[in-house]
């Protein structure tokens, strides 16, 4: 089957599963400042007695990028959650057909549907800055775009897995 595609869309096709692993490869990396950020905001209240909510928020904002791109990381992966217990049993060649099918009949309309519905929202946040409405702190708008950012990512991951099944499609497992 993927024989028949002409060379010029394998070599694209390759070419954003190479984007989409360096994407979720780096940002991994998120989880350490997000951490550190976490852990600082008790000593910053209690003891410095400022910083606190500047660093909550930036918290959320890494959280927010990091889950938006580890969602597509966990799929890769295929450590996200599936029904596992089952779908082990079943051989590779059904797995990677589940894979197929399921990117086509229900990722491509729901992630659709979100960039569709997000896209508003998001645009309008960028265009006024929009702050933290609590604390009024700048980047609230970032917070918009990760989920923007979350739907586009699905998308090209479902667009790989269903074109080019071969680049993350999931492991033999134990037979």
């Amino acid at each position: 089957m993927q024989k028949n595609r002409p060379s010029w869309l394998l070599r694209c096709l390759r070419q954003l599963d190479s984007v989409l692993i360096r994407i979720t490869s780096v940002t991994t990396i998120l989880i350490i400042p997000f951490a550190l950020l976490l852990c600082l905001q008790w000593p910053l209240r209690e003891w410095v007695h400022a910083f606190s909510t500047q660093a909550n928020d930036l918290a959320q904002l890494l959280f927010g990028i990091y889950v938006s791109v580890g969602i597509t990381y966990a799929t890769r992966m295929h450590a996200h959650l599936t029904p596992d217990v089952v779908a082990r049993r079943y051989p590779g060649r059904v797995r990677s057909l589940l894979l197929k099918y399921v990117s086509i009949v229900i990722v491509l309309p729901w992630t659709v549907f979100i960039l569709y519905a997000s896209a508003p929202m998001a645009w309008q946040s960028i265009k006024q800055l929009e702050d933290f409405p609590d604390t009024f702190n700048p980047g609230y708008f970032i917070l918009k775009i990760s989920v923007f950012l979350f739907a586009l990512l699905v998308l090209l991951q479902a667009v790989v897995d269903i074109f080019l099944p071969t680049a993350s499609s999931p492991p033999a497992g134990d037979h």
